[in-house]
């Protein structure tokens, strides 16, 4: 008897780890179709990318705006937990933030499509950049605290405006391909050194 519940609990949370990294396959097969053929692409697809059916995709995310809000909270998520983890293994917390700077770049310059999703009318994207703010700010801001602590930065610099200003930087860097927005944010991230 002991060992069959035994079994059956295993089972149970083990369908839930499965489903767990089948949704997260699904989710970064989009991220990915998304990047090279932007939030329109077929949903066959990526399907197709993630190793499932349609009827899975939709199962999961009804429309088309679900699975890109999905998507996106999905690289806003692990935007924010690289945060800590980068800052705990660099070796100095102004290398943790010029790292933690190319993920967000990365991040900024790989949504084609989102920001003319993102101004539409569809009620799924209205709350979808108070998220992104309030789950990246205060982990660019521990960042550049925990640089500044360290006596490597300025202590003035706030967190909104340098991401602000990084987003700004990276307008057009999908499109250009003489324009490197790497290279100037890195020039910012140099920049906020004391020398």
């Amino acid at each position: 008897m002991a060992d069959k519940g035994g079994a059956t609990g295993g089972s149970a949370p083990r369908k839930r780890a499965d489903a767990r990294r089948n949704q997260e396959a699904l989710l970064d097969a989009a991220a990915a179709a998304f990047v090279r053929s932007g939030v329109d692409v077929p949903v066959r697809d990526i399907a197709a990318k993630a190793g499932v059916g349609v009827g899975t995709i939709y199962r999961h995310f009804p429309t088309r705006a679900d699975l890109i809000v999905a998507v996106y909270r999905h690289q806003i998520e692990a935007c924010a937990e690289a945060g800590p983890t980068l800052l705990a293994n660099s070796g100095t917390p102004h290398d943790a933030l010029a790292r933690w700077m190319n993920l967000f770049v990365d991040f900024l310059v790989t949504k084609h499509g989102l920001a003319e999703a993102l101004r539409s009318d569809d009620a799924a994207f209205q709350t979808l950049h108070a998220h992104f703010l309030d789950r990246l700010v205060p982990v660019c801001a521990h960042l550049l605290d925990a640089a500044a602590s360290a006596g490597e930065i300025r202590a003035d610099m706030d967190a909104y405006e340098l991401m602000r200003g990084v987003g700004n930087l990276c307008i057009g860097a999908d499109t250009d391909p003489r324009y490197d927005a790497r290279r100037m944010v890195d020039l910012v991230v140099t920049g906020l050194r004391l020398h």
